[in-house]
């Protein structure tokens, strides 16, 4: 019974003293003030005035953590991205705002001097949000431009930012403009409902949902890379290859699951949100579909002339909906070099011709149609002379691309200026040679 005594009051003992502790920590400090709510910094308002309609991806990620980290990049090594050979990781569309390449490519653009209005719009695919706040596109270019590349390991600081292609971004989209040539085409609806493609979506206490049927249409996708269809209003792609299949069939690849780790007895077909895109050569090596009608084809027309040689390249593109490559639709080059050769294979004359536009002709006025769009053939003239007792043998044709334009010596120069050390200069001009260097994609050789 002692012993029980003296244990209860050694418990008593040292509840008082925690009492007493307690009561010390909470002795006014002279100067101090009442806690309160953390204040948003000045520079940060803008910010959370988006945040209000576009919520952060990060509250998303707590049911739909799957969906998260695909968009995020975060299931990059998975066994099945390794079979495929996937190489775009770098261009993911959560990293539509913060890619080194649309830094360096923005930077560039924004030294021809663009309006207001062509700022907006060449950040509305990048950064959705600008439409409903365009008051802020300078402040999303200043995010742009300052962005610094993350460091890694438990110290990274966190920098809070305005995103750019975020869950809400997408999901607040419930249709899109009926009139073809409108770009972006992409209809927000700026309100507490997120859209998809579910007709059944469950009551929750987050958000509500609501069954949009462009989600299962091919404009959903085309509203912004316009480039890949001839009308951005339809649903259905043309051709009758793939009569009946949209773009979500090959780039958001389908599993069968819940959409959120809430429901995992929910089973039903899901499309995974890291977007695959044709560098993924599993796609091509098991759809001959693809492999028949995804790349140009180039075939020559030739005769010989007085003083050289004449025609023209005929550049094919299948009934696949969009040229190849890559998803943007305005900065995209394609060269078609013909050149005239003699037996021996020495070059006799040569000749190229560019199609799409330089940084300054960017966004200025109508986006032009791309090369060749799908079912369609593009004629290139051309009339090449060789000198006088030359003997011209064959000619080869070929077609090339570029991602981006490339700079004139003036503006890349101007551009670098604006960059703060060496160390960024460097790594501009690198992006800058690499993503504006020609690749091979086509050729074609025709005896005379």
């Amino acid at each position: 019974m002692s012993s029980f005594r003296n244990s209860r009051t050694r418990r008593q003992v040292k509840s008082c003293l925690l009492i007493v502790l307690a009561g010390m920590l909470w002795i006014p400090v002279p100067g101090a003030m009442a806690q309160e709510a953390p204040k948003v910094p000045e520079t940060h308002k803008w910010i959370k005035e988006i945040e209000e309609i576009f919520l952060p991806s990060d509250h998303c990620k707590q049911c739909h953590d799957r969906h998260y980290e695909e968009w995020k990049g975060m299931r990059e090594q998975t066994p099945d991205l390794k079979t495929f050979g996937r190489v775009d990781g770098a261009l993911l569309h959560g990293t539509a705002l913060t890619s080194p390449v649309f830094q360096t490519v923005l930077g560039l653009w924004l030294q021809t001097g663009p309006t207001a209005e062509e700022k907006t719009r060449c950040l509305s695919c990048h950064a959705p949000a600008v439409t409903v706040f365009p008051q802020h596109t300078e402040k999303f270019i200043a995010q742009v431009l300052s962005e610094k590349p993350k460091r890694r390991g438990r110290r990274a600081k966190k920098t809070h930012g305005a995103e750019g292609i975020s869950c809400s971004s997408c999901h607040l989209i419930d249709s899109v403009k009926e009139k073809n040539g409108e770009f972006p085409a992409f209809k927000i609806n700026p309100g507490n409902t997120f859209f998809g493609p579910y007709a059944d979506a469950e009551e929750n206490l987050v958000h509500p949902s609501k069954q949009a049927q462009v989600y299962k249409g091919a404009q959903f996708c085309a509203s912004c890379h316009f480039s890949k269809v001839k009308d951005v209003s339809k649903a259905e792609l043309p051709g009758q290859i793939l009569k009946g299949t949209i773009c979500q069939d090959c780039h958001m690849e389908r599993s069968t699951g819940s959409s959120t780790s809430q429901r995992g007895s929910l089973t039903r077909p899901i499309g995974r949100h890291w977007f695959q895109g044709i560098v993924i050569p599993g796609i091509m090596l098991s759809n001959r579909n693809l492999q028949a009608e995804w790349f140009p084809r180039v075939d020559l027309e030739v005769k010989q002339s007085a003083n050289g040689v004449e025609g023209r390249v005929l550049v094919r593109n299948g009934s696949l909906p969009h040229v190849f490559p890559g998803g943007d639709p305005v900065l995209k080059q394609f060269f078609v070099t013909v050149t005239v050769k003699d037996a021996e294979g020495h070059v006799l004359g040569t000749r190229q011709e560019r199609f799409g536009l330089p940084f300054d002709k960017i966004l200025r006025g109508p986006i032009p149609n791309p090369l060749v769009n799908g079912g369609t053939t593009r004629k290139v003239p051309f009339s090449i002379q060789v000198k006088e007792g030359s003997s011209p043998s064959y000619v080869e044709a070929s077609l090339n691309y570029a991602l981006i334009p490339e700079p004139d010596q003036a503006l890349l120069d101007q551009y670098l200026g604006t960059l703060k050390n060496e160390r960024e200069k460097k790594k501009a001009a690198e992006i800058i040679k690499d993503y504006s260097s020609q690749r091979l994609l086509t050729f074609r050789t025709k005896s005379l």
